[in-house]
């Protein structure tokens, strides 16, 4: 037996929830490519055309791991493909906050919510990497029954619940501490 090994209900909340944040967050970058490619650039990480790439492919792959986190066979895998996307994510996010470009659009959330980068963020990404070593984990061996599947669904939908509140926190702290400053 592992030395770590979730109960099984713990890994397929983790895996549904991550795939609803990851699937959703596709779903709101390709329904305004445009803007999330401007996103990209502003980070100025990558030149022009590689950012109109990485504006698609971020996308692709987000759709792609939550795609895979729903399925048993493949749940590692998305967790892993969702984990590397966490990662670079965070990582464009930091560099930028050490650069001091903090009024920048994330790019992570709904297109013209405004929410910029932050620490937060990163933080936030830690949490959803966390949650991506639970969905990948070894389970314990038990036999699942009817009361299980109830309990992964209810908890994976209040877990992304929970998600996508703190975003709105998120970005509502921030309109809110610039609303603030503007006489």
């Amino acid at each position: 037996m592992p030395v770590f090994a979730v109960d099984p209900v713990l890994g397929h909340a983790s895996a549904a929830a991550l795939a609803l944040v990851f699937i959703v967050g596709a779903w709101h970058k390709f329904a305004d490519l445009d803007a999330f490619r401007l996103a990209v650039e502003r980070y100025r990480l990558l030149a022009a055309p590689a950012a109109g790439g990485a504006a698609l492919a971020l996308p692709m792959a987000e759709a792609l791991a939550g795609l895979m986190l729903l399925l048993p066979a493949s749940r590692t895998a998305g967790a892993a493909l969702a984990a590397a996307v966490l990662v670079l994510a965070s990582t464009a996010v930091a560099v930028n906050l050490l650069r001091g470009h903090r009024d920048i659009d994330c790019g992570c959330g709904t297109p013209g919510t405004g929410q910029r980068l932050s620490w937060a963020l990163v933080g936030r990404n830690a949490v959803l990497l966390a949650a991506c070593a639970v969905a990948a984990a070894p389970e314990q061996a038990r036999e699942l029954v009817w009361l299980d599947a109830f309990t992964a669904v209810f908890a994976a939908l209040a877990l992304w619940t929970l998600y996508a509140a703190a975003n709105e926190l998120l970005a509502d702290s921030q309109r809110l501490s610039s609303s603030r400053m503007q006489p």
